[in-house]
């Protein structure tokens, strides 16, 4: 798809593949980028490489809860995705259309249940009941008083 820019490449897809809606591959992308960028600050290798659909998806879960916190489910799901898999299906997407390049060996497989939406996007954001007061430790319940 030389010479489109990736929105109106988005735009295709959408029309094609209406299971995500175009905020989906926007993310996507840039969490490519994050992801990338990533790996390089802590790699000694001044080039890019590739990665597995697992790093992407860590990627992409680091970058949404960095850019949206506890909005990241609640965006991600409007936009259709609700597990790892979708992550795939964006992907392959793109790559279909050569906005992406893949290997031999990559597949959309690579990333099925990669991890638990609810572990990843929920519980971050769950106070932690270990700090909480107990009612032995200064709450004090009384009991109603009866009416009469």
């Amino acid at each position: 798809m030389k010479g489109k820019h990736f929105s109106e490449i988005v735009d295709l897809i959408v029309r094609e593949d209406s299971r995500y809606q175009s905020g989906a591959y926007h993310l996507i992308r840039r969490a490519l980028d994050y992801t990338l960028n990533n790996i390089q600050e802590k790699e000694t290798n001044p080039h890019p490489r590739h990665i597995t659909g697992a790093e992407l998806s860590f990627g992409i879960r680091d970058y949404a809860l960095e850019q949206y916190g506890p909005l990241a489910l609640t965006l991600l799901n409007e936009w259709g995705i609700r597990e790892t898999k979708d992550f795939g299906n964006i992907v392959f997407n793109l790559v279909e259309y050569e906005v992406f390049g893949k290997t031999e060996e990559d597949d959309p497989k690579d990333f099925n249940s990669v991890y638990s939406f609810d572990e990843a996007f929920k519980e971050p954001f769950q106070p932690n009941l270990n700090n909480c007061k107990s009612a032995d430790q200064g709450f004090r319940v009384e009991a109603p008083k009866k009416l009469s």
